[in-house]
């Protein structure tokens, strides 16, 4: 039975995005946030500690600790790749740069990843455009190239995406080789040997970037699909020969066992299974899901609805059916896990895929409110930072820069030549595509995504030229260690009690001291020196606090400086 399918597509309308300008963008959006900031507060830094110890001798591979401390999320791969490129780039690239390569080709990999999952998927039959009564419609390969442009525009343009895909931490590895099982899953039909390669990889790889389970119940969805009769209607006439299914079939059921025995063997199976019972906690999720893959889901809401007689059937409608299975088990992991925005990443690039969808039937009003609404919103953030930046360059206007002077105080503005070019290069291409996109040009599939995606991509490259000084002081935790290493000096011995791993991270790095950890605060002393959270009161015989230092942006994380008692006669 034939299915009905609402996309209209002339040929026109199906060519492909310029290559070089799509390749800029994604270096426009991927190198900013790995180049030139320093590691900040939060997974971003501890995850670097833990990288740096495993990369120093001071941790085992198979258990990462960082001064008895495990990591929060359980996981190998991101902190094996993290420690091996410290080593490999030791003496010629600093640390927190060398960490940031491999999550940098990570990041690159999801975009590709995504794109080609797209593009695999939109040759389906049931993908593609009506047939027009006197000829003209797109070209199954010409139309699904467009639309895996669109798919990448799209990822870009998530907000969500920003902030945690330029972290080095397991939730980017976990958003790449999901990207990665999703093109294996959707290249079944037309590339089985690379599906093959990218499940064995990806499914394993996932398991151990922290998410053993989404790994499973991605392969065991692969399964069922291929096992059920008539999956297959959904491929070409003899795209997929019994052998080939067979290879498939196999490679899914090796891929789910590897996950499952390294997940058990390696321990990386933890119950953090979380419920949000108070209504607060289902407005703070609703809220999460609104802006976090804003402006996606929109767009995969309409696709639900213009494909909605396609839906009954996700099994034969491949096109349909995984992108929903993968972004669901995603967002069901964000409902139930406390750390709810990384595990919705990986619900992005099967989001995006559906977005794409909804290109082929936009209305033309509906594509003119997206441009007009795109420019007013990312324009206005533009505006918004270069305005605070000439305030705090010159002072004129005075209050943004008294703001950022409350808001982080004892911040000194620093200018600096590439990042103002940089800065001026993006804001100057922003003008003419948006000029650009609101004239009359012909018709192009993904013409609604470039000002979303470009819009995002200039205000983040902006933030991370114009406002990275800023955002570094206040963000990272040099400032404070700074101010101990004044009363502390450079190369001591010193202990510490109850710190987190953030903290132990950032004197480390910054500050450069042996540290050696207390079990309890009335423990033998080892150092002439001792750093400790606010809450610490330690022995009076012992230590005498010589020191309070608060971070600049935030007053409630103070550490305290104390300096062992000279009536204490330990060596």
């Amino acid at each position: 039975m034939n299915t009905p399918r609402p996309a209209l597509v002339t040929q026109e309308a199906a060519r492909r995005l310029p290559r070089l300008a799509l390749w800029l963008l994604c270096l426009a959006y991927v190198l900013p946030g790995f180049v030139g900031r320093q590691p900040w507060k939060g997974d971003d830094l501890a995850s670097f500690g833990f990288m740096q110890a495993m990369a120093e001798g001071r941790s085992g591979w198979l258990a990462p600790q960082l001064d008895g401390l495990s990591p929060d999320v359980a996981a190998l791969l991101p902190y094996w790749l993290g420690a091996l490129a410290l080593k490999a780039t030791a003496g010629w690239l600093a640390p927190d740069v060398a960490v940031r390569l491999p999550f940098a080709l990570m990041l690159a990999g999801t975009l590709a990843a995504t794109w080609y999952a797209t593009y695999n998927l939109t040759r389906l039959p049931g993908a593609q455009p009506v047939a027009l009564a006197f000829g003209g419609e797109a070209q199954p390969r010409d139309y699904a190239r467009a639309l895996a442009d669109g798919s990448l525009l799209a990822l870009i343009a998530t907000l969500g995406m920003a902030q945690l895909a330029h972290e080095t931490t397991p939730a980017l590895a976990q958003l790449c080789f999901t990207a990665l099982v999703f093109f294996g899953f959707a290249a079944m039909p037309f590339q089985p040997r690379a599906a093959v390669a990218a499940t064995l990889l990806g499914l394993p790889a996932l398991a151990l970037s922290g998410a053993p389970t989404l790994a499973l119940a991605y392969g065991a969805a692969a399964v069922l699909a291929q096992l059920w009769p008539g999956w297959q209607a959904a491929a070409p006439a003899n795209a997929l020969q019994a052998g080939a299914r067979r290879r498939l079939l196999l490679a899914t059921l090796a891929a789910m066992l590897a996950s499952a025995a390294l997940g058990w063997r390696l321990g990386l199976w933890r119950w953090q299974i979380t419920w949000p019972l108070a209504a607060a906690q289902w407005r703070s999720l609703a809220r999460l899901f609104v802006w976090f893959t804003w402006p996606i889901w929109p767009l995969a809401l309409w696709t639900l609805w213009r494909w909605r007689a396609q839906l009954p059937r996700p099994r034969q409608q491949r096109h349909l059916g995984l992108p929903l299975m993968m972004a669901g088990m995603a967002m069901l992991a964000a409902v139930f896990t406390p750390a709810r925005d990384r595990s919705l990443l990986a619900a992005l690039p099967p989001l995006a895929a559906l977005a794409a969808l909804a290109l082929p039937t936009l209305r033309r009003g509906m594509a003119a409110l997206i441009d007009w609404f795109t420019v007013l919103f990312f324009s206005g953030w533009a505006i918004v930072i270069w305005v605070v930046w000439i305030s705090l360059q010159t002072g004129v206007p005075a209050k943004p820069a008294a703001n950022v002077a409350r808001l982080a105080p004892g911040f000194e503005p620093v200018f600096q030549w590439p990042a103002l070019l940089a800065a001026l290069a993006a804001t100057l291409a922003w003008a003419w595509l948006a000029r650009w996109r609101t004239g009359r040009h012909r018709a192009a599939l993904w013409k609604s995504l470039v000002l979303p995606a470009a819009g995002a991509t200039l205000c983040w490259l902006l933030l991370m030229t114009l406002w990275l000084p800023a955002l570094d002081y206040g963000r990272s935790l040099a400032a404070q260690v700074r101010s101990v290493a004044a009363i502390v000096g450079q190369g001591a011995c010193v202990n510490t009690f109850a710190l987190n791993a953030t903290q132990l991270a950032a004197l480390r790095f910054h500050g450069g001291w042996q540290l050696e950890p207390l079990p309890r605060f009335d423990a033998p002393a080892t150092c002439p020196w001792l750093i400790a959270p606010l809450t610490a009161s330690p022995s009076q015989q012992q230590w005498a606090q010589r020191l309070e230092v608060p971070r600049p942006t935030d007053k409630g994380d103070t550490l305290l400086v104390f300096a062992r008692n000279a009536a204490d006669g330990r060596p």
